[in-house]
Parts: C-alpha cells; sequence; structure tokens
C-alpha cells in the first residue's frame, strides 16, 4: 500500500475499529492464553497484536478445524484466497474480510511485509500436504508457522514502543524473537502429539516414532525447547517497555509448559494434551500487573 494512499484516507474510520473489534473477538474465542498475556500490552501495541494474531488464528482454523468432511482442495483454496486477500489488502488498504482488513492496516503501520507473510501461508499450506517431516522440511515449517508470527509482534513492539527508527533493534531482537516463537511451536507439538497423529495424521517432529514414544524421546525434544527459551529469555530485557511485561509473562507461561511437560510420563503425554492451568495463567497475569502498578 503506498504512504499516499495512506495519506488521504482518514486516520480510523468506522470501517476499521469494527474491523478490529471483530479480530478481538477471535482472539477472546480462540485463545484463551494470548488473550490474557495481551491485557498486559500498552496500547496501541495491543490491539496491533491482536490484529496479527487474528489472522493467525483464521489462518490456522482452515487448516485445521473446519468440518472434518472438507477435504484438503478446498481448504487449500480456502488458504489460497486468503492469502490473495492480504496481498491485496496491504495493496490497497482495505478488505472485504474483517480480519484481514485489521492486519492489513497493522502491517502497513508497523512495516510487516511479504517477506513475513509469504511464509506464513506456505507453512499452512504444508500441512494440507505434508503428514511426516524431515529436519529441513521440519526447520522450514517452524520458521513459517512460528517464527515469523514472532517477527510480526517484533516489528509491532518496536513500532510501539516510542522510538523514530528502530532497524537496528529489530536485527538485534531477531533470533530472540524467532527462538520465542520456535519454543511455542515445539511446545505445541508435545503437547498436541496425540491429536497430531491419530486425528490429523501428522507426525512433525522427525525421526520419532509416535507409537514408541518414551521419556527419552520427551527429554530430548525439552532440552531443545530449553535451549530456545533460554535464548529467548536474553533480549526480552530489550523489548520497549509496552511489551516487555507481557513476552515476560508468555515466556514464563512456555516454562510452566515446558516443566509440566517434563514431570508427566511419555505415555501420558501420547494419550493426552497437558496444559497449564486457568488459575497458573491468572495469577501470572497478575503478578505481572501488581508489579506494574507497586
Amino acid at each position: 500500500m503506498s504512504p499516499y494512499l495512506l495519506s488521504r484516507r482518514p486516520s480510523r474510520s468506522l470501517y476499521d475499529s469494527v474491523s478490529e473489534g471483530s479480530a478481538a473477538a477471535v482472539i477472546r474465542a480462540f485463545s484463551s492464553s494470548f488473550g490474557l498475556a495481551s491485557r498486559l500490552l500498552a496500547e496501541p501495541v495491543r490491539t496491533e497484536v491482536r490484529n496479527v494474531y487474528a489472522l493467525v488464528r483464521v489462518a490456522d482454523e482452515i487448516v485445521d478445524n473446519l468440518d472434518p468432511s472438507l477435504g484438503c482442495e478446498p481448504r487449500a483454496r480456502m488458504l489460497a484466497w486468503l492469502h490473495d486477500d492480504v496481498r491485496h489488502a496491504l495493496r490497497n488498504g482495505y478488505s472485504g474480510n474483517l480480519v484481514v482488513h485489521a492486519f492489513a492496516r497493522t502491517a502497513v503501520r508497523c512495516g510487516i511485509g511479504e517477506e513475513l507473510i509469504d511464509p506464513f501461508f506456505a507453512s499452512m499450506g504444508m500441512d494440507l500436504e505434508t503428514t511426516a517431516h524431515t529436519r529441513e522440511s521440519f526447520d522450514r515449517y517452524v520458521y513459517g508457522s512460528a517464527e515469523v508470527v514472532g517477527l510480526m509482534c517484533l516489528r509491532v513492539f518496536l513500532a510501539g514502543g516510542g522510538a523514530a527508527d528502530r532497524s537496528g533493534d529489530y536485527d538485534r531482537l531477531t533470533p530472540g524473537a524467532r527462538r520465542l516463537g520456535a519454543a511455542f511451536q515445539k511446545l505445541n507439538f508435545l503437547r498436541d502429539l496425540a491429536e497430531d497423529h491419530d486425528t490429523l495424521g501428522r507426525r512433525y517432529f522427525p525421526g520419532l516414532d509416535v507409537e514408541r514414544f518414551c521419556d527419552a524421546d520427551r527429554d530430548r525434544i525439552l532440552v531443545d525447547i530449553a535451549a530456545d527459551l533460554d535464548a529467548a529469555a536474553a533480549v526480552i530485557p530489550a523489548l520497549p517497555a509496552s511489551s516487555r511485561r507481557a513476552v515476560r509473562v508468555a515466556h514464563t507461561t512456555f516454562a510452566d509448559l515446558a516443566a509440566r511437560l517434563r514431570a508427566t510420563p511419555a505415555a501420558e503425554i501420547r494419550r493426552t494434551r497437558v496444559r497449564v492451568p486457568d488459575p497458573v495463567k491468572i495469577r501470572l497475569v497478575a503478578g505481572a500487573l501488581y508489579k506494574r502498578r507497586s
């Protein structure tokens, strides 16, 4: 979208407000954990990040959670339409899809371009085609499905941080943002092992025999996740104040989930989904809010 076209538009129309409300509704319905953590983000960062995550959730629903009778071909067509709509909205500033419209406004304001958007949609498309990953395809999938989402959020954090030019900060913080996204994705793969394998027919971790999943497999995966979390933790203090607390709570929640998975026998992980209880999530957010006000 050209800066000239942006300059001719009112700063915020009723349609813009409704689109952002729609993105917030998607987050409330589909992501309780993110909804809680997002309360720690200062505005306008909170709204911008919700706009990003709402698009991510819609794409994820297309490939995973629609009517199970809907085959891969119609899902792929819907995903392609969504991708095309995002491209169109970035160029023209508008979409008839409220979630896409909200995302495109955020993308233009915060500098989220096709170099991040295209890998995301490529990874979503892999879920419709790939059932077992090699190391190369796994790394490519994690980058597009999670690491670029972390980079989109980093763009938002820095755009809302008050400084005119944060390009140097973006380059410096990129590795940590990618590692936090990767840790979150790998944790989801581990705790969703049963559903991914038994319901969706997917094996994400390369070389893992899900039928023979054991404690040694669990521990090997968690060592890799711990390295990602450590790398992410190192850059959190350098984030703008408007996003730092929320990212720290997200990191703490991921670390708590990793600890619960480590304490859960592999046979149980293979059958059930391990999660962080809601009271624990609320306590983490409440603690961060209390520290902010004290």
